[in-house]
């Protein structure tokens, strides 16, 4: 059997939704061939600095796609400014490799392009999802195309089947294999010895949704004026990957601009706009407060429960819509004038009031056992999948 990982994302974050999975299933006695397909250099880093060792010790293969064709090529340099368009190329110009795989796991839809447009339907495609959070684009229609859909716990599990349509056939519950990242990452050194508590500031890219484009300098400004609070900024991997920002659920662009010498300048400011920490939750870990928006970060932050704070920059009307569920972890404020007294909120009233609802919130999003999820998700695939 012939297991291909596929990672094609202009950045890293989605990498550790699924490494871990290969990793186990390259680690059982009844391994198959396990293929790791990387189609650019920022994911062949990370997949390195995570997984070096076992591939060069040939336990799996790294495989390294470019893009084939000259049109292609001239496509991806006009336009990957702009759009993603390496990403959707690269599908067209490797049919084969695809074609020779038993099954390709995946943390994104766009991939449903070979069975939809390219016609690999003997394909099996299984889907680990990419982070546990609220927001409906996580549980549209695209899931029921996958043969497979690897979850974390009965909330998921329960949307896709109200929401996407999904035949519970094609779904199961595995836990968390982001969690079983730290058995291969390097600890991280602290990142203050100031002794102040340290607050992550964690805004989503997506405009009509994020803090950061309405509130998000005022944020700063209170941190950098703050001798109570350290400050980790780090925001979703894409904010500041190109000029602009697009939405893909609902249109809406804007700028995310530049961030001012002033804030990296600040002795108790730690910014971070894209670096492999800011995706393998050492600053979920590190910090002792939450702030931020949509992102699902923030059930990564709730695998200790701590104070939680969400600023909302759009007058959403959030307490009984499920795609912002989250924000009954801590307080939510409007007015970034409002920030001082709402962090003081939500550390007074955290342990009465606030830590019960993250407990419960957890348990409801993560089904996690003694077995470490990712190898229940490798045995779940290949379960499946293997031939009698």
């Amino acid at each position: 059997m012939r297991v291909g990982f596929l990672f094609n994302h202009d950045q890293i974050h989605q990498v550790a939704h699924s490494l871990p999975v290969a990793l186990a299933m390259a680690a059982r006695a009844d391994a198959p061939e396990v293929l790791l397909i990387s189609t650019n250099t920022r994911m062949t880093a990370e997949l390195r600095r995570l997984a070096g060792a076992r591939i060069d010790a040939g336990e799996l293969e790294l495989v390294e796609p470019g893009l084939r064709s000259g049109v292609s090529r001239m496509l991806a340099g006009a336009l990957d400014g702009l759009l993603p368009a390496r990403k959707l190329l690269v599908y067209r110009d490797h049919l084969d490799l695809f074609r020779s795989l038993d099954a390709l796991v995946v943390t994104e839809k766009t991939s449903l392009l070979l069975k939809t447009r390219y016609g690999l339907d003997g394909l099996r495609m299984v889907h680990t999802r990419h982070g546990a959070g609220d927001r409906a684009v996580g549980f549209d229609r695209a899931s029921a195309g996958f043969d497979l859909v690897l979850v974390a716990g009965a909330k998921i599990r329960d949307r896709l089947i109200a929401e996407a349509g999904l035949d519970p056939a094609r779904l199961e519950v595995v836990g968390y294999p982001k969690f079983d990242l730290d058995r291969f990452s390097e600890p991280s050194a602290p990142i203050f010895s100031n002794g102040r508590p340290t607050v992550l500031y964690n805004p989503h890219v997506s405009p009509h949704l994020s803090s950061w484009y309405r509130m998000g300098r005022s944020i700063l400004d209170f941190f950098v004026g703050s001798d109570r609070y350290n400050l980790i900024f780090a925001p979703h991997i894409m904010l500041f990957e190109r000029r602009f920002a697009l939405s893909i659920d609902r249109f809406a662009i804007a700028f995310p601009g530049k961030i001012a010498a002033r804030y990296r300048r600040a002795p108790n400011l730690h910014i971070d706009l894209g670096s492999p920490r800011s995706t393998d939750m050492s600053y979920t870990n590190a910090a002792d407060i939450y702030l931020g928006d949509v992102s699902s970060q923030i059930y990564e932050f709730l695998l200790r429960p701590r104070p939680c704070l969400f600023a909302d920059a759009h007058g959403i009307a959030w307490e009984d819509d499920p795609s912002y569920a989250h924000w009954r972890a801590g307080p939510v404020f409007r007015d970034a004038g409002r920030l001082g007294e709402t962090l003081d909120r939500a550390v007074a009233e955290h342990a009465d009031r606030y830590a019960p609802i993250q407990r419960a919130m957890f348990e409801q999003t993560f089904d996690l056992t003694d077995e470490p999820s990712s190898e229940r998700a490798a045995r779940a695939i290949l379960t499946r999948f293997r031939a009698p």
